[in-house]
């Protein structure tokens, strides 16, 4: 079984070395979590060894979080440290619109 953890307490982490946005190219360009690598789900299903190391941990999000849940799946059978970030970047934008409404009203 893989981690997990919501993906509004991404910030809090001190590093996004290791934070892989596995949706594709176009809508990693459009918008991502500052510091994100991108390696778009079906590389990632195909080639993890191209892309991974099994002594490292690693935070995978995708748009809304399906894909990233089946990625965790996946490489966790495969001996890989992972953590699904719960709710994926339509969860994040939502999170930080909210804090940025709270402190336009403050």
């Amino acid at each position: 079984m893989y981690d997990s953890m919501d993906i509004g307490e991404i910030d809090n982490i001190t590093t996004n070395e290791n934070l892989i946005d596995i949706r594709d190219k176009y809508e990693y360009v459009l918008s991502h979590i500052k510091g994100a690598k991108n390696i778009p789900y079906t590389y990632l299903i195909m080639m993890p060894d191209n892309y991974l190391a099994k002594d490292r941990k690693y935070y995978f999000y995708c748009d809304s979080g399906t894909k990233s849940r089946k990625v965790c799946n996946y490489l966790t059978e495969l001996g890989y440290q992972v953590v699904d970030l719960i709710g994926g970047f339509e969860h994040y934008q939502e999170k930080k619109n909210l804090l940025m409404d709270k402190r336009v009203d403050d």
